[in-house]
């Protein structure tokens, strides 16, 4: 028996639409993708509208089912998959009261100095504060882009909108709002606001830590699991979507729990790597693991057995966007093509790839990018080429922070939009000394992941255990020693460039607003 559902992978530029027929494997019948805006501000916001992404959901749903010749009765359920940690305050009627704040959002340095970063610190963070978070979530609110912070800016400085807020929600939860008219947060997304108590038996948002951080509770959604039934499609939202009223609604997952799930890195012990927009090192563990020094934590993710041990590196894929699009490349396979012959090493430019600031391995908003030791001699392949070494050079410095606590595996899925081309690929490969493995379109993990956590809920598959049996390895890419060679050295120098110049990041970015 084979069944149809709609997936949504709302990212940070876009969302992308799928249908997958789910039987013995997860296949995929029609896709659409539709863009939309992010706002990035002078005093470090970063916002989207809400409607934004309502609508896109809408325009591409006609679009697959049409594409997919699928007759909107034989849709079982809609699941989505989306960026995390965003900041989504709606009133009664689940309309938002203002701009969503982005995930990217670091405008609340001043919320995060009152609210945590004070007095004793360790790691940034007030030690009391920091021990009793510790204790109940297995992590800590110590960034600026944390959610809470957000939330705490827009009470002070919009104390008008902040009167209407009814709901907090995230970014696929404003949209199961929009589809269902219920308030619910999955259980990842819960945990990501930082407010969620961990602890076996109290599982949910914490009074303790809500009265620390001065959080209205009232304001905090309904927990459910990533594979539940939330609820139905309204008559409203059937209209504007095409699809039939009272289709069931999954709760789905964040990108940083379903991810992982699409790539079949399901098993304790399986590590993989992403890079889409953002990119980051995962690995699979049975307990909850933090390193303060090196800014990883174990998040919920959509498998209540485990957790995923999560280094972050907030842009990845944008930094190879950046360099396309200010050398007006048209188009990334001719950009890949340009720099197929540059040797390992990029001729000893090394390029950092903090464009807007960097949480893991260290925190630090005020970080920048850097073209380090370019010469006369130094061409436009060559920065290229240097862009994708320096997103795996940090890449490798995560995997090793991660080494500190736990053991990665040695194969390695890669997946996101970053594995379509061979070159990163192999260069990734070579960077860490280690296998990597690829997926049949490695650009829809998210989305495969959402598949299956609704396939889940529908009683299709038994356990997020099994769908490792649905995802087959495409290609293989085992490391070159003579270009390890060459990274070893480099990338020595690339963990130099932080320490060495974070003073002067701070003299040049501290004022900005």
């Amino acid at each position: 028996m084979a069944l149809h559902v709609i997936t949504y992978d709302v990212g940070t530029t876009g969302i992308k639409t799928c249908v997958f027929e789910i039987s013995n494997t997860i296949k995929l019948v029609a896709s659409a993708m539709q863009g939309y805006n992010l706002y990035i501000m002078k005093n470090g916001g970063a916002e989207q509208d809400p409607y934004d992404w309502w609508k896109a959901m809408c325009s591409t749903t006609k679009k697959v089912l049409e594409q997919g010749s699928i007759p909107a009765k034989e849709i079982e359920g809609i699941s989505f998959c989306s960026q995390m940690q965003g900041l989504v305050l709606v009133d009664n009627d689940g309309e938002p009261i203002r701009p969503a704040m982005s995930y990217m959002d670091q405008r609340a340095k001043a919320e995060l100095m009152e609210g945590i970063a004070n007095g004793l610190q360790v790691a940034g963070a007030n030690i009391f504060k920091l021990l009793k978070s510790l204790k109940i979530t297995g992590a800590v609110a110590a960034s600026a882009k944390d959610p809470v912070w957000k939330y705490k800016w827009v009470e002070r400085h919009e104390p008008d909108n902040f009167k209407k807020v009814y709901k907090w929600l995230d970014v696929k939860e404003f949209l199961i709002c929009k589809c269902t008219g219920k308030f619910v947060m999955t259980q990842d997304s819960a945990f990501a606001t930082l407010l969620y108590d961990t602890r076996k038996g109290r599982e949910g948002f914490s009074k303790e830590i809500c009265k620390m951080l001065e959080v209205n509770m009232e304001h905090l959604p309904e927990i459910v699991n990533c594979t539940d039934m939330v609820g139905c499609v309204t008559d409203q939202a059937a209209i504007q979507l095409g699809i039939k009223k009272g289709t069931p609604v999954f709760g789905g997952g964040g990108d940083a729990s379903l991810i992982g799930i699409g790539a079949g890195a399901v098993e304790q012990g399986s590590t993989h790597i992403y890079i889409g927009t953002s990119g980051w090192v995962s690995t699979v563990v049975d307990k909850q693991i933090v390193d303060t020094q090196s800014m990883i934590a174990s998040i919920v993710g959509a498998n209540p057995k485990s957790f995923n041990y999560f280094a972050e590196l907030e842009t990845a894929g944008k930094c190879l966007e950046w360099i396309k699009d200010y050398l007006a490349l048209d188009k990334y396979d001719y950009m890949m093509h340009l720099i197929k012959d540059v040797p390992a090493g990029s001729h000893g430019v090394i390029f950092t790839p903090w464009l807007h600031g960097n949480r893991c391995p260290f925190e630090d908003s005020n970080a920048r990018g850097i073209f380090f030791n370019i010469s006369l001699a130094t061409g436009r392949n060559q920065l290229i080429h240097a862009v994708i070494e320096g997103v795996c050079y940090h890449l490798r410095w995560q995997l090793e922070a991660q080494e500190k606590k736990v053991k990665t595996s040695n194969t390695i899925r890669f997946v996101g939009g970053g594995a379509l081309a061979p070159l990163t690929c192999q260069v990734l490969s070579d960077v860490i000394g280690r296998q990597i493995q690829t997926v049949d379109n490695p650009q829809n993990v998210g989305a495969v992941g959402a598949a299956a956590v609704a396939a889940v809920g529908i009683g299709m598959i038994n356990k997020i255990e099994d769908v490792k049996n649905l995802i087959k390895t495409r290609k293989h890419y085992y490391p070159n020693a003579s270009n390890k060679s060459a990274h070893d050295k480099h990338f020595r120098v690339f963990k130099t460039l932080y320490k060495n110049n974070r003073k002067s990041f701070g003299i040049l970015n501290r004022q900005v607003h």
